[in-house]
């Protein structure tokens, strides 16, 4: 309880204080000339001006408000290596029961710096400042962080903090650690497809000499090379970029006897592979109602350089004009088909026939260029079923279906097989869902009479309709129909042309994401989905292998036709492998080269600076095998808050009023009582 005096003018304070002067003076006077009763004048003016003042007695209730103490528990990956866990452990529980006896002290505690797969480094003073976002700074008395040291978001000063209380930092781990680890000094994310990008690394050693070291570099899990290089020296490494998308590359250094852990002594760095131009050679037979629609699709792909040549005059048409008169571009045949017939990536005939145009050695080179790994397209129609098909030349090697020399001409929807239902070229197909397929209607189909690829479309009475196969490297489809351009214009509401004809091309040009046989990791944060695209009816488990490499077992689920999946969640930041013996998939959880990892031996350096600034201490827990957790002290006032077995918290002296008493002294039968007295006194004193 607090007793004091406030004032509550009756009048303005010029007033009173007018008054107060004016008494002064009178008084003095008085005193001066020895005039009779001056003292008591002197006090019955004090009193009137006093009345105006207006004084009263207060009485205020407090009730003292705790200080605060924030205890922060470093719980990053790191906290995990050596015996790390058990100190900080062992040190929570001492700290907080001390702590918890200190009277006027509330004690906070909050873990921090747990991997999620996203934040990369470890945040203890966020989380700080979370713990302590609703407590004024001056009823802060302090905080203390567990941690090994490695903390990436200190303030640059001490002001930053927000408060003027100790900082003391109680370091887990042990003073000679060593660790090996390699760091990356060229990360290229993008490279072209078929050439090759330069990695920088370097290998470097904490708390051990130099020397050499092995290191070996892998690609998607494939041992590229192994050679011996110098520690704390720069290295460029060449790999090379053999197919689209991530081309995942790890660098992993020996092991030092003895070092702290192993996760540091491997880099990863993700390349996506990129094609510089996807060269299409597009060769329409004839003018046609859907040639159109190969070029609009190929012209749209600002990735696809595309040649394009339509047959207006072959050579059986004689109409008698001179070759000289004419404005047609002759078709370069021997430059396309024998001399750079290798830099195509795609090959579509469109509605081709035999005309004359191609002699037989050029099908010699192309069923050669599809078995050496290129890709050729047939879009049929009532061509391939004549006497001059492109069946009947050396393509029959590679084509996957026999024509029977007929056509059926009626109408009818095109539907998914078993296998289109599976295949990643046709299984996501708008309007495949329902039975029959939203699709407009086509009119004509060419029969075959033997198949020896998948046929993941099929026509009326179960005839193939769209025909897969895969011939040495390379690849080969086969569209028995060449109304497609009924889909494209609209035609009773049309049908998924685009998607379909994109992932057609794009499967024969080998787009990783369109194999029929495929085990992808898909990461989503700390989220993990083991995938498995395949056409069989069964899938093998499936061994995941942590960055540690503690290997588990996974049993999928099939979510849809030829789609297997299993979830988990990641409990440990880097590079995760999956593998179900023949396939193997790699993917990289969190920041593809953790900060968490990259110095992961304790020390007391990093924290000591902000710590001496606000008066605490940075500190190591361990001493040999003994663990020393200090004393904690509350400090009322001072400048340094630590001492060789103790650290000290700033206690505050805050309360908060709880209710307020008010007494006025002249006002009522008080203040009427004065005055009056006071003039008697005086009328008193002039009597005599």
């Amino acid at each position: 309880m607090n007793l004091g005096v406030a004032f509550a003018p009756l009048v303005p304070e010029y007033v009173v204080w007018t008054a107060f002067g004016v008494a002064v003076l009178i008084s003095i006077l008085l005193l001066v000339v020895r005039s009779r009763g001056a003292v008591v004048r002197a006090l019955a003016m004090a009193m009137m001006v006093l009345a105006l003042a207006n004084p009263s007695f207060t009485r205020e209730d407090r009730e003292p408000i705790p200080s605060v103490a924030a205890v922060i528990i470093d719980k990053s990956p790191s906290q995990d290596f050596s015996d790390r866990t058990a100190q900080t452990d062992a040190a929570r529980a001492t700290l907080v029961e001390r702590l918890k006896r200190i009277p006027g002290l509330e004690v906070r505690v909050a873990e921090a710096g747990a991997a999620d797969g996203e934040t990369d480094g470890t945040k203890l003073f966020s989380a700080l400042s979370s713990t302590l976002a609703d407590v004024p700074p001056d009823r802060i008395a302090g905080a203390i962080m567990i941690t090994d040291g490695r903390v990436h978001d200190i303030p640059a000063d001490a002001a930053a903090l927000g408060f003027a209380a100790p900082l003391h930092a109680l370091i887990t781990g042990h003073n000679n650690e060593i660790d090996r680890r390699v760091v990356l000094t060229q990360t290229p994310r993008f490279g072209i497809v078929g050439q090759s990008q330069t990695v920088g690394i370097r290998v470097e050693d904490q708390g051990a000499g130099g020397g050499t070291v092995q290191v070996t570099i892998r690609r998607d899990g494939e041992m590229l090379e192994q050679r011996m290089v110098s520690v704390r020296t720069d290295i460029n490494v060449r790999v090379p970029i053999p197919h689209a998308g991530a081309n995942i590359v790890e660098v992993e250094a020996a092991a030092l006897p003895n070092e702290l852990t192993l996760v540091n002594n491997r880099a990863v760095v993700s390349i996506d592979g990129v094609r510089d131009k996807l060269r299409v050679l597009l060769v329409s037979g004839e003018p046609h109602a859907g040639e159109r629609t190969w070029r609009n699709l190929l012209k749209s792909d600002a990735s696809v350089d595309l040649v394009h040549f339509t047959i207006l005059r072959p050579p059986e048409k004689q109409d008698g004009t001179p070759i000289n008169e004419l404005s047609l571009i002759a078709f370069p045949t021997r430059e396309l088909f024998q001399q750079k017939i290798s830099e195509f990536q795609l090959i579509i005939f469109d509605r081709y026939a035999r005309q004359g145009v191609l002699p037989m050695v050029y099908f010699d080179n192309i069923a050669k260029y599809v078995q050496d790994g290129g890709a050729v397209m047939i879009a049929a129609g009532p061509d391939y079923a004549s006497p001059t098909s492109i069946w009947r030349t050396p393509l029959d090697v590679i084509l996957p279906a026999e024509p029977s020399g007929d056509m059926t001409d009626q109408r009818f929807q095109a539907r998914l097989t078993d296998a289109g239902k599976r295949h990643p070229v046709t299984r996501a197909l708008e309007g495949s869902e329902t039975e029959p397929p939203h699709w407009s209607h086509w009119f004509r189909l060419v029969n075959t009479k033997r198949t020896t690829g998948t046929s993941v479309m099929q026509g009326p009475d179960n005839k193939p309709l769209l025909v897969l196969r895969r011939e040495g490297e390379g690849r080969v489809a086969l569209l028995l129909s060449d109304h497609i351009w009924l889909w494209a214009r609209g035609y009773e509401g049309g049908g998924p042309h685009l998607n379909l004809l994109r992932n057609l091309s794009h499967w024969l040009m080998k787009q990783p994401e369109l194999e029929e046989e495929a085990l992808r990791l898909i990461v989503r944060g700390r989220d993990i989905t083991v995938q498995r695209q395949t056409m069989a009816d069964s899938v093998n488990e499936i061994t995941l292998t942590a960055p540690s490499g503690q290997a588990r077992k996974l049993t999928l689920r099939q979510d849809e036709p030829g789609l297997w999946r299993s979830e988990l969640t990641a409990n440990e930041l880097g590079l995760w492998r999956a593998t179900d013996g023949k396939l193997t998939a790699l993917a990289n959880v969190g920041p593809a080269n953790p900060r968490e990892f990259q110095e992961v031996t304790s020390n007391t350096q990093p924290l000591l600076q902000l710590a001496s600034a606000t008066g605490g201490d940075s500190r190591r827990l361990a001493d040999a095998s003994t663990l020393n957790v200090p004393r904690v002290v509350p400090v009322r006032s001072a400048s340094s808050f630590k001492g060789d077995d103790w650290i000290g918290l700033k206690m505050r002296d805050v309360s908060v009023v709880r209710g307020i008493g008010v007494l006025p002294i002249f006002a009522g039968l008080i203040g009427l009582l004065l005055l009056i007295g006071s003039l008697a006194a005086t009328w008193a004193r002039e009597g005599r």
